[in-house]
């Protein structure tokens, strides 16, 4: 569990199924996350796929509680999602992220990604990471830029195209060559 000034942060567990349900069946979430509002059936199989990257890997996406209410707030985290894009993006850490609507506009996507990146970075070392966003998504791309992705590409996936972003840690950048 990690613990932001106003998150927690912590591994999916059961509960977390009906909040997700009702997030991932919102239309103005799902617009971004999905395309259209998830079933049951799909969130079920959403929150599955987060616990089970928690078990492979010892790291995923995390689900967000806000402190102050106890609320389940979204989720953040990295993951591998083997989207077959290819070796400029598959088999790197891929970061994502989606809030309840009562939990947008309060930088809680920020604040908890920065955590999951900082954990990341602590369990295996820095390294690059990877998201794609769809380019109407102003406001993930506003979290994106904060946590210093870059757009490297764009690829057409689930009937359009999104930009793929990195984000690779100062450590990791080679200098420029000498003319």
């Amino acid at each position: 569990m990690i613990e932001t000034e106003r998150l927690l942060l912590r591994a999916p567990i059961p509960e977390d199924f009906e909040p997700i349900a009702a997030m991932s069946a919102d239309a103005a979430v799902s617009r971004f996350v999905g395309g259209r509002p998830a079933t049951r059936e799909e969130s079920w199989h959403r929150l599955l796929r987060h616990a089970g990257h928690w078990t492979l890997f010892g790291y995923g996406l995390f689900s967000v509680v806000e402190k102050a209410t106890g609320n389940f707030a979204g989720y953040a985290g990295l993951a591998f999602f083997e989207r077959g894009f290819g070796p400029r993006f598959d088999g790197d850490p891929e970061a994502a992220w989606a809030f309840a609507p009562a939990a947008q506009n309060k930088g809680f996507a920020t604040e908890a990604a920065h955590a999951a990146h900082a954990a990341l970075d602590a369990r295996l070392g820095p390294r690059r990471t990877v998201c794609i966003i769809d380019p109407e998504n102003a406001a993930s791309l506003n979290v994106a830029a904060k946590l210093g992705y870059v757009r490297f590409g764009e690829v057409f996936y689930r009937d359009k195209t999104v930009w793929m972003l990195e984000r690779v840690p100062a450590a990791l950048r080679t200098a420029p060559a000498a003319p």
